[in-house]
Formats: C-alpha cells, structure tokens, sequence
C-alpha cells in the first residue's frame, strides 16, 4: 500500500507540474514577449479560467504526503522552511496580482512585476528542491533537516530548478501559441523552439552531472525496468514536440510538451524509489523512504477509497473547463 501511495503522490505532482507548469511559464514570460496592454491582456486572459484550478493538484498532492507519509512532510516543510515561504510568497502574490490587476490599473506596473516574481519564485525553486532531493540532504538521528537554507543552494540543484525553469518556459510558450493568433503567436512559436533547445541542452548536462552528484538515483533510473520506461516516455515527448513545431501543429506540440514534464517526474521517481527524501554523506543510510515514514495500513486504504471516490470528480471538472474555454483568446472588458 505504501508503493501505491508512492505512485499516487508521483502522479498528483506530475498533473501539477504539467498543468501549473505552463501559467508559471507564462508569467515568467509576460514581460518579455507581450509589448503592449493588449497583449498583456491576452496572456493573463489565456490562463485566467484554469490557474487557480491548477493549483488544486498541488495541494492534493501536499495533502497525500501528509497523510501518507508524515515524517517526510514534516521533515521538508520545517527544514526547507524559507525556501517553502518563497514559495508560497511567489503563489500568493501572482493570485494577488492576478486579481487586482484589472481592477486597479494605477498599480498596473507592480502588479505586472508582481505577476512575474510570483511565477519565477515556484517555477524555479521547485526545481531546486527537487534537486535536493536528488542529490540527498543532511539528516539527524531523529529524521530532521540537519543543513542550512544556503546548503540547499548547491550547484546541482540549481542546475535542476534551471532545468525546471527551462521546461515551464517551454511548455508556457507552446501553451501562448495555441490561445494567441498573429503576431504574438509567432513571437511564442519561435520562443517556444528556443527554450525546447535549451531545455534538451540542459536536460544531457543534467544527466552528466547527476551521473557524479547522484550516482545512486542514476544507477537506480538505468537499472530498473520503469527508469527505462519514464526515459522512453521523456523521449517520446521531446521528439513529438520537435515533429509537431516542424508540421506547424500547436495542440500536439502542447501535448509534447506535457510528455515531457510526465517522463520527467517519472524519472525523478524511479531514480528515488523507495526513498522519498535521499540521506547525504553520513546520512545516506538515514533516508525517509516507504519503509520508515508510511503510515498505518488502515489510513493508507481508507485515503486510496477516498482517492478513488474524488479524484475522477476533480479530473471531470478539470476536462469540463479546459473544454469549456478552448479556442483561442479574445479579450473583452471586465476579463483578465
């Protein structure tokens, strides 16, 4: 059972990462490709429907790993503490920013500049955590964070969150092309094909540097029957973005895209398993994984009933309001 939640916990934020991933890479990109009001308009306007309901699958997915796995969530919440605030901060004020910003156009500039740190803040630092997760943390003989919020800092975990960054700025841009038309959307389409280069340039040092930072979740992705599939998942993504952008096709290459975020936390799964939080140094055999942090199996069953009652409900009305606000975007007053 505790497998099951493990996998269950890797879907939640596989759906987040593929669903937030592209209003965060939209907001990173806001004041770089919209050069005037309207534009801007038609960026906000773009996710403005779906980016709160996004989020929901971010909070199923903390919701599971508290119920599921308590010492791994009471671990990284308290020892990742100001790194979890940045966060929350950026979350916080991109809804803020989001909101106001149509009602109070004197504050427009910071509310725009709020738009886009609110959006950098998660998309980058999600990777970062990752990274450390990876690579492994400092951890005592009670299972507690034993680093410091600079140790989190490292370089391979910023090599991870720019990896992060690089794939939301990807998948944002393919996103823009399939809600914008004329000039905009070609601007999107080329930044799109720009950032996909860089996000695959990034993804090969990635996986060099993991082979001598994190050679345990590198032997354990190549060693293992799901690594390999997750790895051909990720592939199959990547080479599906690159045919539809050639054939000029946006929704596929949209659906690329989100492979790609798929095989991606799917390797970062495979590479961890059993561990969900990797010891480092002395630490190495004080790992949080399935074995010391599941809770009972009772809890375990009757949240998996839960699951199975809820999750298709949600799923619905996530299907329900993508289908709803297809097509592209026209801005009219009173919108985002």
């Amino acid at each position: 059972m505790a497998t099951v939640w493990f996998l269950i916990i890797g879907l939640l934020i596989a759906v987040y990462a593929m669903l937030d991933g592209f209003d965060l890479g939209i907001g990173v990109l806001y004041p770089f490709i919209a050069r005037n009001e309207h534009e801007r308009s038609l960026l906000r306007a773009s996710i403005g429907p779906v980016w709160d309901g996004n989020e929901v699958w971010l909070l199923a997915g903390g919701g599971a790993l508290f119920a599921a796995f308590p010492p791994v969530y009471a671990m990284t919440f308290s020892g990742f503490y100001l790194a979890i605030m940045l966060v929350l901060f950026g979350l916080i004020v991109r809804a803020v920013s989001l909101e106001f910003r149509h009602q109070d156009t004197s504050w427009s500039k910071l509310w725009d500049a709020t738009f886009f740190v609110g959006s950098l803040l998660p998309a980058l630092l999600f990777g970062v955590a990752v990274g450390n997760i990876i690579r492994g943390v400092p951890i005592d003989a009670a299972g507690d964070y034993a680093g410091s919020f600079w140790a989190l800092l490292n370089p391979f975990s910023l090599l991870v969150g720019v990896l992060g960054l690089t794939i939301f700025l990807s998948h944002g841009a393919a996103w823009l092309t399939l809600k914008a038309e004329g000039e905009l959307r070609r601007r999107a389409a080329r930044l799109r094909s720009i950032m996909h280069w860089t996000f695959m340039v990034i993804f090969v040092l990635t996986t060099v540097c993991a082979y001598f930072a994190a050679r345990h979740n590198f032997d354990n992705v190549t060693g293992r029957l799901l690594g390999w599939i997750m790895l051909v998942v990720l592939i199959a993504g990547i080479v599906l973005v690159r045919w539809a952008i050639v054939k000029g096709k946006d929704l596929v290459a949209f659906f690329g895209s989100a492979l790609s975020i798929i095989g991606l936390v799917g390797l970062v799964g495979a590479g961890n398993y059993p561990n969900l939080v990797n010891g480092r140094g002395s630490a190495a055999k004080k790992a949080l994984s399935i074995h010391n942090s599941a809770s009972g199996h009772l809890t375990l069953t009757v949240m998996l009933i839960v699951a199975i009652v809820f999750c298709p409900i949600v799923i619905g009305y996530t299907i329900f309001v993508y289908r709803k606000f297809a097509g592209k975007v026209k801005v009219e007053e009173g919108e985002y």
